[in-house]
């Protein structure tokens, strides 16, 4: 199994906190996290299929692949 590297755990956190708000959420990941919200969620994309992110956090990681295989579904059609 995989472990969570503290970036990663640091990510996880992050988005288990909720913030919705699209410029404000951008502005507060290059903040708190320092790198750029497109780092952010490629790294998001890759831990919620992570057995040890899913076992740590797994309402956040089911909702989130929810969300992408919905998405995917949406650009099949």
């Amino acid at each position: 199994m995989q472990d969570l590297t503290e970036n990663d755990a640091r990510i996880l956190a992050f988005e288990e906190r909720g913030m919705r708000a699209g410029g404000r959420k951008d502005e507060a990941i290059r903040a708190e996290l320092g790198i750029s919200p497109a780092r952010y969620y490629q790294r998001l994309n890759m831990l919620i299929d992570v057995p040890a992110a899913m076992a740590e956090y797994p309402s956040m990681t089911a909702r989130l692949r929810r969300l992408r295989h919905r998405r995917a579904e949406e650009r099949g059609s």
